[in-house]
């Protein structure tokens, strides 16, 4: 077999093991490290420390020793060494335990649920209210925190009980926290754009602001639908009955003070932070890290036992996310020293696609490798295998960024492996049936399709806002 045919082999077989179940950070380093031998088998360096100490009638102790030493002298393991040491140097990924440890400590100061509450009193005027009321406070919590499982979870928990008690249709209330859910891996400060920017090397400020703009329209469509859906179909939502105490404007505003205004100053404060050039996103990430323990001090939530779980949380998930890319690297550069990378370019270009088509075809790459696994491998791993491309079909990288990150919410709402549905599924009441969390899902879906279409029409809503602060 030739170097690139061992390439393609090495994506074939990587493919086949992920589909097994295997833990993927360690399949791309074990996958990497084990072709990456064969890339770079030297004999002489191998056998000659061994053949000299053979020659010298060296006692089998030391022969052993040398065989040993030269068995390990391949470049693979130099490579691998110097891609966990870059990965950990990361200036970028800095910001990602900061922004994690933020939103896990927010998750657990209790201010979801006053959020919530506050929220639906305000809005209960509008139709669809207290739907209106659950993706407003999704969207908030999700930026905060940019975890979807985490938002999924604890919104079913809060608002869906409420829903469904207020008589609110099961599919119409199971759509709106399963896609308000996901708006935090679009809407900065995402940590899903940090990684995309430490793979492309795309600004990450850059990427942030281009993104707020098209996070802010999904989100804008999905109020959209909630409140027109609710006024064509007032049985989905029944209007609320009215209190037999009105509240008066300055509690309510205090009310608002109180919940809704603290979460945002804090996401706002650290986006601002880094749009204006003030702070890197690491500093404002650690800034907003300060800022989740004062909100839950200042909410009587902050424990031993809460810091103490949002610590070894935020550990876990910046080591997965940290092996994820030693892997990846380590992988990519073996895939690309054999020639698999000059393969794949060569089929694409072969295509003679036009830059929609690429586009297209990129696209449903990503949306079908959105089933079987997480954004973090589908961003780190098979992203990379894109941004060689670009340059050749003309596509901006902070446009195909924003792209995908847009595209990423359908992963989490499309059967049959819609994780949000899943997240929502193992804390609904029985009654519920995943098919109706399907279903209740599938207009968002649309939305989301929708808004690719309209950035892809009118990409001036990606660039207006960089251009306006960064100029070009």
């Amino acid at each position: 077999m030739t170097d690139p045919q061992v390439a393609v082999a090495m994506l074939g077989i990587f493919i086949f093991i992920i589909m097994l179940g295997f833990p993927i950070a360690f399949t791309l380093m074990a996958m990497g490290i084990g072709f990456g031998y064969y890339a770079y088998f030297d004999a002489g360096r191998m056998w000659v420390p061994y053949r000299r100490a053979l020659e010298q009638d060296a006692d089998t102790l030391t022969l052993v020793q040398h065989w040993i030493g030269g068995f390990f002298n391949n470049r693979i393991f130099d490579l691998f060494v110097n891609q966990t040491y870059s990965v950990m140097a990361n200036d970028v990924l800095t910001a990602v335990p900061l922004f994690l440890f933020m939103g896990y400590i927010v998750e657990r100061a209790n201010i979801v649920d006053k959020l919530f509450h506050t929220l639906s009193i305000a809005t209960r005027r509008i139709p669809g209210s207290m739907a209106v009321a659950a993706l407003i406070t999704c969207a908030l919590f999700a930026t905060a925190t940019g975890i979807v499982g985490a938002v999924v979870t604890l919104m079913g928990l809060l608002a869906f009980p409420a829903m469904l008690k207020a008589r609110y249709d099961t599919r119409f209330a199971s759509g709106v926290i399963c896609a308000g859910g996901t708006l935090g891996i679009l809407i900065p400060p995402s940590i899903m754009l940090i990684v995309y920017a430490a793979t492309s090397g795309v600004s990450i400020v850059r990427l942030y602001a281009g993104a707020l703009l098209p996070g802010l329209l999904l989100a804008g469509l999905y109020l959209v639908y909630i409140v027109v859906r609710a006024t064509l179909q007032p049985s989905l939502a029944p209007r609320p009955e009215e209190p037999e105490e009105k509240i008066p404007v300055m509690k309510l505003f205090w009310m608002l003070a109180t919940s809704f205004l603290p979460l945002a100053v804090l996401i706002l404060s650290v986006l601002g932070a880094i749009l204006f050039g003030l702070a890197t996103p690491s500093e404002a990430a650690a800034i907003g890290a300060l800022g989740g323990l004062v909100l839950a001090m200042a909410y009587r939530a902050l424990t031993w036992t809460r810091l103490r779980e949002s610590v070894y949380l935020t550990v876990r998930t910046t080591a997965m996310v940290c092996w994820l890319f030693v892997g990846s690297w380590t992988f990519s550069s073996v895939f690309s020293y054999l020639g698999g990378e000059q393969v794949v370019s060569e089929f694409v270009r072969g295509l003679d696609l036009t830059p929609l088509q690429f586009l297209l075809l990129a696209q449903l790459i990503i949306f079908l490798l959105g089933w079987p696994l997480e954004w973090s491998e589908i961003i780190i791993i098979f992203v990379p295998i894109f941004l060689p491309l670009l340059p050749h079909f003309g596509v901006d990288p902070l446009f195909f960024g924003i792209l995908i990150a847009l595209n990423l919410q359908t992963s989490f709402l499309t059967p049959p492996m819609a994780m949000s549905a899943y997240y929502l599924k193992g804390i609904a009441p029985p009654h519920v049936h995943l098919i109706e969390i399907f279903r209740g899902s599938m207009p968002y879906l649309a939305m989301v399709l929708l808004s690719m279409v309209i950035l892809y029409v009118y990409p001036d809503i990606a660039y207006w806002l960089p251009r306006v602060i960064y100029g070009r």
